[in-house]
C-alpha cells in the first residue's frame, strides 16, 4: 500500500470520480473494512452518501445500538429492521453457499430500496483484497462479493479498499481518527452469525451464537486474538441437574494471523477454557456442551460456512 495519508487522499478522489454528482449508499455493518469505507465515502462526498445499516438478526451482541452512537454524525444514517425478512428467506437453506447467496441478495434488496428512496446510482462497499481473493479461488463466497445477485440494480459498485489487507485498513482507520472500538475490532463475517451456524439458521441459534460469542469476546480480550467467537455446531445430550438434556454444542475458535489468509489455533490455558465453557453452558440453559476448535488455516477456514 502507499504511504496512508496519500491512500486517503487518492482513495476520497475516485470515489468522487466514479459517483459525480450522484447519490450513493453504503452498506455499514460497523466492522472496520465497512468503516473506513463509509467515512472515506462520506469525507468524500458528504450529503450524497446514504450509510445504511441492516440489522438482519444476526449481528453481535449491542451493535445495532453501537452503530447509531459511534455513527450519529452522519446525518442521513439508516438503520434498517429487516431480521424478520432475512429469518424468512433462510427458512429451510442448509448449504453454506446457498445461505450466503440468500444472505447477499437480502442486503441488495435492502439497499435497493433505500437507493430507490434516495434516488441513488451507486453502491459503496467495504471488500478489501482477501474477500476477492477468497472468492476468486472458490474458497467461499463473500456476500459483497460472490454472494451478489447477477443483476444489480445500480449503475456501478465502488470499493475504495479493494486492495487492502485488514492491517492496512486498519491503518487507514486510525489515520482518519476512527475510534478504537472500530480501528481494532475483530473481523466479523458479512453474512454475520449465519456462517458460525451449522445447518439451518434460526432466531433461537442465532441466539445462542451471538451470547456465547459475547462471552469468548470477553474472556480472551487479554490474548489479543485475530478472531475468536463461538458457533453452533449441532446437538448432543448432556446433563443439567438431574435431568438428561439434548442441547447445542458450541465450539470455540481463537485464532492468530496477519491478514486472515492464513491463521493458527491460538494456545489458551486450561483454565481460561474451563471458564469459557461454564459461562457458556450456565448461561444458556441449551447449550449441552463446549468444544475448543485447535484447527489452523489451513486446512480449516477460519469461520465455519
Amino acid at each position: 500500500m502507499v504511504e496512508t495519508e496519500e491512500f486517503i487522499a487518492e482513495a476520497k478522489a475516485e470515489i468522487r470520480e466514479a459517483i459525480g454528482d450522484a447519490n450513493a449508499v453504503i452498506a455499514l455493518s460497523g466492522g472496520v473494512d465497512s468503516s473506513v469505507a463509509a467515512t472515506l465515502a462520506y469525507e468524500a462526498v458528504g450529503d450524497q452518501l446514504t450509510p445504511v445499516y441492516v440489522d438482519t438478526g444476526l449481528m453481535r451482541k449491542g451493535e445495532t445500538e453501537e452503530i447509531r452512537d459511534t455513527f450519529d454524525f452522519m446525518e442521513s444514517l439508516r438503520v434498517i429492521e429487516a431480521q424478520e425478512r432475512f429469518f424468512d428467506r433462510l427458512d429451510g437453506v442448509t448449504d453454506p453457499e446457498e445461505k450466503r447467496h440468500v444472505i447477499g441478495e437480502g442486503f441488495i434488496d435492502e439497499f435497493e430500496t433505500v437507493a430507490r428512496d434516495v434516488d441513488a446510482d451507486y453502491l459503496v462497499q467495504g471488500t478489501i483484497y482477501p474477500d476477492r481473493i477468497e472468492s476468486e479461488g472458490n474458497i467461499k463466497s463473500h456476500h459483497n462479493v460472490g454472494g451478489l445477485p447477477e443483476v444489480v440494480d445500480f449503475e456501478g459498485i465502488v470499493e475504495p479498499v479493494r486492495d487492502l489487507y485488514k492491517d492496512e485498513v486498519r491503518e487507514v482507520a486510525r489515520a482518519l481518527g476512527l475510534e478504537a472500538i472500530i480501528s481494532e475490532r475483530m473481523p466479523f463475517p458479512g453474512p454475520g452469525l449465519a456462517v458460525r451456524i451449522v445447518g439451518e439458521v434460526t432466531p433461537e441459534k442465532a441466539a445462542v451464537a451471538r451470547e456465547a460469542t459475547h462471552v469468548v469476546e470477553e474472556e480472551l480480550a487479554e490474548y489479543d486474538p485475530w478472531q475468536a467467537f463461538a458457533a453452533v455446531l449441532g446437538k448432543a445430550t448432556g446433563v443439567k441437574g438431574d435431568n438428561r438434556v439434548h442441547g447445542w454444542v458450541v465450539a470455540v475458535r481463537s485464532v492468530e494471523s496477519r491478514d486472515g489468509m492464513t491463521a493458527r489455533a491460538q494456545e489458551l490455558d486450561w483454565s481460561t477454557l474451563q471458564r469459557i465453557q461454564s459461562r457458556i453452558t450456565g448461561e444458556n440453559e441449551n447449550v449441552a456442551r463446549v468444544v475448543y476448535d485447535v484447527t489452523h488455516k489451513p486446512p480449516a477456514t477460519i469461520e465455519y460456512e
